[in-house]
């Protein structure tokens, strides 16, 4: 019988991709002097985001320090000057970034359906949040939508010490079940499924239709890699394999 369902966060259950995109377009629009085409600079941005998100999960350094890292490399693309300070970056960041990110989020319309058929399963498993992401961003993501109160715990690399995929048995014992009886649902095949499988859990890829780094098709997949397309077959599937097992 599935204890617990793992879901992940970004490109899972809120769209981060076209929230990023359409942030850093307004900046990029904004900047008369910028060096590059529009379409270069936001592959940049997204390029710098995955490079320091690297560094900030490797403990190289803070979450703030890794968004200064990324406006450090970002604004000379802009045409715009470097703030000396980390008291003058932060404010940039937290005006001409974070303010529109927030207002640019958006919820997936298949999450509530598939949060609400869960918990109304016999016996329905507890519900888990496990993102690589930021705790306080990351729960402020989920009460904008009216979900933080869904899960029993969201779980980052601030609690766990690790992030995927080291953090899926580091989940498990915090929410003190076994990996057997667990399963992870995210957009991600590699990191998402395929690692949580190796983990000892079920992994789902949620096959969005894009694919979350490249912004290009999904990546193909092995058959026996368990696929859903819309959060909303989650329920079905959780209640088969708990039959299943009997």
């Amino acid at each position: 019988m599935t204890d617990v369902v793992f879901f992940d966060l970004d490109g899972t259950l809120v769209d981060h991709r076209s929230a990023v995109f359409a942030t850093i377009g307004r900046i990029i629009r904004s900047a008369p002097n910028a060096t590059a085409p529009p379409e270069e600079l936001a592959a940049s941005w997204w390029a710098l985001e995955a490079r320091h998100m690297r560094e900030y999960l490797a403990g190289q350094c803070s979450f703030a320090e890794h968004h200064r890292r990324r406006i450090r490399s970002f604004l000379p693309m802009l045409g715009e000057p470097v703030p000396g300070s980390p008291a003058l970056l932060d404010s940039w960041i937290a005006e001409r970034y974070l303010a529109p990110f927030e207002e640019s989020w958006t919820c997936y319309p298949d999450v509530r359906p598939c949060l609400e058929t869960l918990k109304a399963l016999p016996r329905g498993p507890r519900l888990a949040v496990l993102t690589n992401g930021e705790p306080g961003q990351q729960r402020a993501k989920l009460a904008r939508f009216g979900l933080l109160g869904c899960f029993e715990a969201v779980l980052t690399p601030a609690e766990l010490g690790a992030a995927k995929p080291a953090a899926y048995a580091a989940a498990c014992r915090w929410m003190r079940t076994d990996p057997a009886r667990a399963v992870n649902v995210g957009d991600m095949l590699g990191s998402d499924a395929d690692a949580a499988g190796l983990a000892g859990l079920t992994g789902i890829w949620l096959d969005r239709g894009i694919d979350f780094v490249t912004g290009g098709p999904s990546p193909a997949a092995d058959a026996a890699v368990l696929r859903i397309e819309r959060l909303t077959d989650l329920p079905g599937h959780v209640a088969h394999t708990d039959s299943g097992n009997g």
